[in-house]
């Protein structure tokens, strides 16, 4: 019996009072730019990835000139060029402090708040009239729109699954200005017929392949299957889909965020690298950037690891890669402790004779930094004002203001970033001049 046979007669969408939004911010990066520089707004924008190598987001102008995501920039070198679309080079500070912006707001509309993503979060609309809903939805387009700049998309649904499906609808379609509200039967029923499995939130590439190999091409033929067959081919998580389509809350909000259990910081190279003493660099400050990541999440760790590959697709150069598991006498979030460490692991695996594409440092069993112990070999008062003097200065005068000698200066090996856009937001020198 399917899913649909077992709620004839419970009209499962009307039995559910909780209603959730989730907002969406429309081509965030491209948007972001757009901000600062009017004149590229309805402007074919696209932003590149990591070293300007592959395309990571682009504006609708961008998409209707048929350029994809994740495509190599230089693929679609000739389509930019001819069509004249604006390039930027990642900005990520920008977009960071641009997030937190819209979240803050998005925070003023409802107590009850999931930050999704970068661009997404999800709210709870407990308690709303629901005639009002539509009203309350304009009313945070229309704030996020004039006090940051940036278009969102808006979908209600009486679960986050559906809320994802009214998201995807407000942004395909026109009609509805960046705004669905799926809360009745009969529309839900319409809008599930025609939405790709693909599409579908919580089912991925390879389970759609599998899905429609088996007769099963939209939501609503998803609903259609038998519990039997679902529970069997997709588990627990199967069900869950299904009766959050039919309406059944089964995904709460998760207003704070589960602990970290590890944390990476990884780059690959502007050029290849070959000396030992410009690895050795990218290494310390890579280090660096994860002992601050520890730290501003009152996070420490006793194990890490190390990683360094070089470029396997290029088929011409000799290829090596290793990475190695780096254990700490105590509890840390120290940079001088954890830049020691890396550099004493990368001589163990650094090879001469070889062009290195990428090297990581990943933080491993990450724990609250409370639970650090008072050991002989290890004064914590001393490394905690240490730090935070480190970090209260990076903050008041720019990123790296401060930092390990082992870093270097030239830093030849950072990341290729051509277009970058200046910051705005986040560096004084960088502030938007305005002409009078």
């Amino acid at each position: 019996m399917s899913f649909i046979q077992q709620t004839t007669d419970k009209n499962y969408y009307r039995s559910s009072k909780q209603l959730f939004a989730l907002i969406d911010c429309n081509s965030f990066y491209a948007s972001c730019e757009r901000i600062f520089n009017t004149k590229i707004i309805k402007k074919p924008v696209v932003v590149l990835s990591n070293n300007d190598g592959c395309i990571i987001a682009r504006s609708d102008e961008a998409k209707e000139l048929g350029i994809q995501m994740g495509e190599p920039f230089f693929k679609a070198k000739d389509i930019i060029t001819k069509n004249k679309v604006n390039v930027f080079s990642s900005n990520y500070s920008l977009y960071g402090d641009i997030s937190n912006r819209v979240m803050e707001v998005l925070s003023t509309f409802s107590p009850e708040i999931e930050i999704y993503s970068i661009d997404e979060a999800f709210l709870k609309f407990d308690g709303f009239n629901e005639k009002k809903i539509d009203d309350h939805c304009k009313k945070i387009r229309d704030t996020i729109k004039q006090w940051i700049g940036i278009p969102v998309s808006v979908g209600v649904g009486r679960t986050k699954t559906l809320a994802k499906v009214a998201n995807h609808l407000a942004k395909k379609n026109k009609e509805k200005k960046g705004i669905s509200i799926l809360l009745e039967e009969k529309e839900i029923k319409q809008e599930l017929s025609i939405l790709d499995v693909k599409d579908i939130w919580g089912i991925g590439k390879k389970l759609s392949i599998f899905l429609k190999s088996n007769g099963i091409y939209s939501a609503f033929d998803f609903l259609q299957k038998e519990r039997g067959w679902v529970r069997k081919n997709m588990g627990v998580i199967g069900e869950r889909i299904v009766m959050e389509l039919l309406g059944l809350s089964c995904l709460s909000l998760e207003m704070i965020p589960n602990s970290k259990k590890n944390c990476c910081v990884s780059r690959s190279f502007g050029y290849p690298i070959e000396t030992f003493e410009d690895l050795s660099q990218s290494v310390a400050n890579y280090a660096t950037r994860a002992a601050e990541k520890l730290r501003e999440d009152n996070l420490v760790t006793n194990v890490m690891s190390l990683f360094l590959l070089t470029n396997y697709f290029n088929k011409k150069d000799l290829q090596y890669s290793n990475s190695l598991k780096i254990q700490i006498d105590y509890l840390t979030n120290d940079t001088v402790v954890i830049v020691k460490k890396a550099l004493e692991g990368l001589k163990k695996i650094y090879r001469p004779g070889y062009k290195y594409k990428k090297a990581g440092i990943i933080m491993l069993n990450l724990s609250q930094e409370s639970n650090i112990q008072g050991l002989f070999e290890f004064n914590k008062e001393k490394s905690s004002s240490l730090m935070k003097s480190f970090d209260s200065i990076n903050l008041r005068y720019g990123n790296s203001t401060i930092h390990t000698a082992a870093e270097g200066i030239n830093k030849l090996w950072s990341m290729q970033r051509q277009k970058m856009s200046p910051c705005y937001t986040t560096r004084f020198n960088e502030l938007l001049k305005v002409d009078l």
